[in-house]
């Protein structure tokens, strides 16, 4: 499941990230966006959704929340 289909509010643990762009994966790195990490739904956006990873929130697009497997 990815987070576009994942529950608000409860805490998930990130499986894998499917994007063959290694910008984006640095990028998500840079967040704490990896394997094993916990990444909780905030809310659902029409145009992505607010997640929490770590001690920051942050607003990610549909493409990046489809991308991130949960």
């Amino acid at each position: 499941m990815n987070l576009r289909q994942a529950e608000e509010g409860k805490e998930y643990i990130i499986r894998q990230i499917e994007t063959d762009d290694e910008e984006l994966n640095a990028f998500l790195f840079s967040l704490g966006c990896y394997s094993g990490e916990a990444i909780t739904v905030i809310a659902h956006r029409k145009s992505g959704c607010t997640v929490s990873i770590k001690d920051g929130r942050y607003n990610i697009d549909s493409f990046l929340a489809e991308a991130i497997i949960v």
